[in-house]
Order: structure tokens, then C-alpha cells, then sequence
């Protein structure tokens, strides 16, 4: 895949922020599995299932984004439409935290590195587009 410098970095960064959103979400992930008492779920909160089946949810979901990521960085045409997809549905996943008022700056931190990682895939898509139309 032959893309222009400037698309290359955004994407690479992108990938990379991916795999750092991964890791929160993995060790987010193991923290409700392995700490039943460390995230107190509030009646406000959004998290509709117990911890556990959350903390696997989270666990796998960090997979799916550090793979995506990784995709991402070696430039794959198939993970910047899954990545944003996966990052669009984290933002989502990141709310189940945000809505518990005992940890709002862990969520909002990684619901900012998703928004910075969807402005990355999305704000300069037309140079891009016609980039990946032409190699494939």
C-alpha cells in the first residue's frame, strides 16, 4: 500500500494509540476480573452485567484493538475500516466507566485517545482514499 508520507504518519500514529487503547482496555479488563472490589459499580452506572463477564468483555475487546493497531502500523487496507469500527464501539464500551463516578478521568482519558485515533483515520480520508484506490 503506497500512501503519502502525511497519511502514513497519521495512520501509524493512529496504529500506535490503538495498541495503547488495547492495553487500557486489557488491563482494565483483568482489574475486574482478578480485584473483585476495585471498581464499585454505582446505581448510576451504565455497566448492565456483573464484573466478571464485563472484565472478559473488556479483556478481549483490548485484543481486538491492539490487533487492530498492529494492522494499522503495518498498513493493512482491512484494519483502518475495522479499527474505526472497533473504536467507534470502545467509545461505548469506555461509558460503562464513565457513568461510575468513582473513576472518571481513567475513562475519559481513553475516550479521548479514541477520538484522537478516529480524527486520525477519518480527517484527511480523500488523500488517502484515492492512494488505496490506486494500489489495489
Amino acid at each position: 500500500m503506497d500512501i503519502d508520507r502525511s497519511m502514513a504518519g497519521w495512520v501509524g500514529f493512529a496504529g500506535m494509540v490503538m495498541v495503547i487503547i488495547g492495553g487500557i482496555d486489557i488491563c482494565q479488563g483483568l482489574i475486574a476480573l482478578l480485584t473483585d472490589n476495585y471498581y464499585v459499580v454505582s446505581t448510576s452506572g451504565f455497566l448492565a452485567v456483573d464484573l466478571t463477564t464485563w472484565g472478559w468483555a473488556l479483556l478481549i475487546w483490548g485484543a481486538l484493538l491492539v490487533l487492530a493497531g498492529l494492522g494499522l502500523i503495518r498498513g493493512q487496507g482491512w484494519a483502518r475500516w475495522f479499527a474505526i469500527l472497533v473504536v467507534t464501539v470502545n467509545v461505548f464500551a469506555q461509558l460503562g466507566f464513565l457513568g461510575n463516578s468513582q473513576y472518571p478521568l481513567w475513562a475519559l482519558t481513553a475516550m479521548a485517545l479514541n477520538v484522537i485515533v478516529l480524527y486520525a483515520l477519518t480527517a484527511r480520508w480523500g488523500e488517502s482514499s484515492a492512494d488505496l484506490r490506486s494500489s489495489s
